[in-house]
């Protein structure tokens, strides 16, 4: 059973923490999260399970971020979340999966106990534009049955940033032992020049940067 936006009301500051709140974003059975102004994007053509992947960190301005297709942005919400004694998950809005955007590509599904801010896989199927703080997604509350075990994760749990994949904390690092090899990009992913500063990581595996670097080249950034 989903709770009702009166009964969100009632659990704040007991079972649920949505900081800051906001009484105009409490819909009939759930809660508008907003987006935060800054998004990471992946610095490597291939992406491995196995390791830390470098990224980006890029500011969204207020004058507004096209995104461009075929690119996975990683934003996080402006407000921070807690919930006990029931599961938290979030959806995209109508209104926003209307315009091509997706907030999360899997990962929708929330931990009971769960603290801290969300982080959107978001993916634009066409160029959109995106602003600072507007209402991005939307939070609800699952009760559940049976004896509880809160979320405790060491990867994500009390997060205070955008969370890329920590999985590699799970499987190991890799044992491919592949050079990390320097791969220079001349200009954004905007049509800019690429500054110097604000990258984090510049490598691809030494197997993929031939296969990559047209990719790169032909706007996948």
């Amino acid at each position: 059973m989903i709770l009702s936006g009166n009964e969100i009301r009632r659990q704040l500051g007991s079972n649920i923490l949505i900081d800051p709140f906001d009484e105009g974003r409490l819909n009939p059975n759930s809660y508008n999260l907003s987006l935060h102004d800054e998004l990471l994007v992946y610095e490597e053509v291939v992406l491995d399970m196995r390791k830390s992947n470098r990224v980006e960190r890029i500011r969204i301005p207020e004058e507004g971020l096209v995104l461009t297709p075929n690119q996975l942005y990683l934003g996080r919400t402006i407000e921070r979340t807690e919930t006990h004694n029931y599961v938290p998950m979030i959806e995209g809005r109508s209104s926003i999966g209307r315009l091509g955007l997706f907030v999360h590509v899997t990962a929708g599904f929330g931990d009971v106990g769960f603290c801290g801010y969300w982080t959107l896989e978001m993916f634009a199927v066409q160029p959109v534009k995106i602003y600072p703080g507007v209402p991005i997604c939307q939070i609800f509350f699952h009760e559940i049955a049976g004896d509880i075990t809160e979320y405790s994760s060491e990867k994500y749990q009390h997060n205070r940033d955008i969370q890329p994949s920590m999985l590699f904390r799970e499987l190991g690092p890799a044992q491919d032992g592949g050079q990390q090899l320097h791969l220079e990009f001349a200009t954004d992913r905007h049509g800019a020049a690429a500054p110097e500063s604000g990258r984090m990581g510049r490598a691809v595996s030494a197997g993929a940067q031939a296969g990559g670097a047209a990719m790169v080249q032909g706007g996948v950034r």
